[in-house]
């Protein structure tokens, strides 16, 4: 094989269809865009979920209630059995170690430890939520919890 023997596989590159080139190729005169209108035009198009001057479906349904999306609390949680397989006797846990460790992913606000399982290993952990569950099983093991300082809104 050389390079100037390289060709792509047969099929993968297709021309594209040239309008406006002649009425008898199947794209010319009006280019398929047929006479007039809005669509004809240049940077004639109309926007998403606009219905002809009727009232758009979005605008004739009724709104009620309220969303609190924007404002709720994104938990990474991690469970003592995550903890138990993943973590040394002594490790010191926070919320960098368990990215670390892919734990946790993404946009969180806050970290929480969960019950699930059983933990042998004395563990500190530095997290902002912990069930009473989990406290207990930590506790028992020899381990150590810090809650972190709740960020203040601006």
């Amino acid at each position: 094989m050389r390079l100037h023997t390289l060709r792509p596989n047969p099929g993968a590159k297709k021309r594209r269809k040239r309008l406006g080139i002649g009425e008898s190729s199947g794209k010319g005169k009006t280019a398929g865009k047929g006479h007039k209108g809005q669509k004809a035009r240049s940077g004639g198009s109309i926007r998403p979920g606009f219905e002809g001057g009727q009232m758009p479906l979005i605008r004739r349904l009724p709104k009620r209630g309220f969303n609190n999306a924007a404002f709720k609390t994104v938990f990474g949680t991690v469970n003592l059995d995550d903890l138990e397989r993943r973590f040394e006797e002594g490790a010191s846990i926070n919320e960098a170690v368990l990215r670390e460790h892919g734990l946790i992913r993404g946009k969180i606000d806050a970290v929480k430890v969960l019950g699930r399982g059983e933990l042998s290993k004395k563990l500190t952990l530095e997290v902002d939520h912990i069930t009473a569950s989990a406290r207990d099983k930590v506790e028992k093991a020899g381990g150590s919890i810090t809650i972190r300082e709740k960020k203040k809104a601006a």
